[in-house]
């Protein structure tokens, strides 16, 4: 298990299997969208529980379909 309290840009980008890239990150602040971070001196670091919130906050759910339902009298 992780430890560690905060991310670089990069470790995000890692944490997200590349489809967020550091780029992006950095446009994303520029525009004040996406996860918040911490800025000490040019450092930007993200809180683990902040993206572990931001996660949540952009998680899907999907409905079952009424054709994908199994009739437990059948």
């Amino acid at each position: 298990m992780d430890d560690r309290k905060y991310l670089t840009a990069e470790e995000v980008s890692d944490r997200y299997r590349g489809s967020i890239s550091v780029g992006t990150l950095r446009n994303w602040r520029a525009m004040r969208i996406g996860p918040a971070y911490i800025k000490i001196g040019k450092a930007v670091l993200y809180p683990v529980e902040v993206l572990e919130a931001w996660d949540q906050k952009n998680m899907m759910t999907c409905r079952v379909s009424k054709r994908l339902t199994i009739d437990a009298s059948e």
